[in-house]
């Protein structure tokens, strides 16, 4: 019997710590509510919160902050702004309520879109030149007058010195097998390299391609595409995100989100910096089994906010070389800044091409 009494008093007190340790969390007692529960807006418009108030708790103050931006909320603790010049994609409106000595924070995703859609562009061909059909293209940039490549797949994967118009290979390096190369981009007489799914990067030195070091992704998962303005890097990382990285360091700080006028999109490939706005090829959606009819295009994106806001309509660029059992997607774009010319090639395409934009 003293067993039995002991035992049930064990349990009880389990029973009891257990429910007592759930007694030092503290409860919410507000959220954040939007007009007509919105939660997708576009540029132009306006979004106002407020605080709904369960409990009716006595409120001292409100501040609202969305990105770096902190807004104190006027006196009914609301909040109200016209979206202007804010970051596109998928953001966080967070609010500190200030009651009784206390502080709860709180917070609600919301989707930012552009307001126009983008615009559609097509091309004309100025000039073809010669292109190894053996390159799994991953990355395109030009130095003055010499073109620069990644190539990419394990075991194959390369760094390459060329002429362009002779598509003579001046210096190629091997990557080590166990890496997938991806997009390159050139700054400071430094050629950057990234891998694919390794999370890690590789520095070479512009004239012998040696290699001098190695940078670390820190915070996105994969290395599609590299750009840069002169100032800073532009990494895609296969999802919405464009990293915006540090010259010196290399880490990534911030990122914008790729947005239409109606959804966020992903899949942005090799990355070129083109008077003022990234250039970005798009890799094809999951499903896609038939590459000839696959939409290869370029996308304009605003730096800034991250819209797109025109699109380079390259669907039949491919039927333009020759036809071969390897022949990939369009992948590869390069920006002569001091004549003004844009180069194109794809994975394993046997041409580059060097195309004017219609609009």
């Amino acid at each position: 019997m003293n067993i039995r009494n002991s035992f049930f008093i064990i349990i009880l007190s389990l029973i009891l710590f257990s429910c007592g340790s759930n007694t030092g969390k503290k409860k919410k007692y507000f959220s954040i509510i939007t007009n007509d529960n919105q939660v997708i807006f576009k540029l132009g418009e306006t979004i106002k919160a407020s605080i709904k108030n369960s409990q009716n708790i006595e409120i001292d103050s409100v501040a609202y902050l969305l990105g770096n931006n902190r807004v104190k909320a006027n006196a009914d603790f609301m909040y109200e702004e016209k979206l202007d010049d804010e970051k596109l994609g998928t953001q966080i409106l967070k609010a500190q309520v200030f009651y009784d000595g206390n502080i709860d924070t709180i917070t609600k995703k919301v989707v930012f879109l552009n307001d126009t859609p983008p615009k559609l562009y097509s091309y004309k061909i100025i000039a073809e030149y010669p292109h190894d059909k053996k390159a799994f293209t991953q990355g395109l940039e030009f130095f003055g007058d010499t073109l620069y490549e990644s190539t990419g797949k394990n075991g194959e994967s390369t760094l390459r010195k060329i002429n362009y118009k002779t598509g003579e290979i001046l210096i190629k390096k091997e990557v080590p097998k166990q890496f997938f190369a991806e997009g390159i981009t050139i700054l400071n007489n430094k050629i950057l390299q990234l891998t694919w799914q390794s999370k890690e990067g590789f520095i070479y030195d512009l004239n012998t391609l040696e290699k001098t070091g190695n940078f670390a992704y820190n915070n996105s998962k994969e290395g599609w595409g590299l750009c840069n303005d002169g100032n800073v890097i532009y990494k895609s990382d296969g999802t919405e995100k464009i990293w915006i990285l540090d010259p010196n360091t290399l880490a990534e700080k911030e990122y914008i989100q790729v947005v239409t006028n109606k959804g966020v999109k992903t899949k942005f490939n090799e990355l070129e910096w083109v008077d003022g706005k990234i250039y970005a090829n798009t890799w094809p959606r999951q499903g896609s089994t038939n590459k000839s009819n696959l939409k290869s295009s370029i996308s304009i994106i605003n730096p800034k906010n991250g819209a797109i806001e025109a699109v380079i309509d390259l669907r039949d660029l491919r039927s333009k070389v020759t036809q071969h059992a390897a022949l990939d997607v369009l992948n590869g774009i390069a920006y002569k800044a001091d004549t003004k010319q844009l180069f194109v090639t794809g994975k394993n395409w046997d041409k580059l091409f060097e195309i004017e934009i219609v609009k």
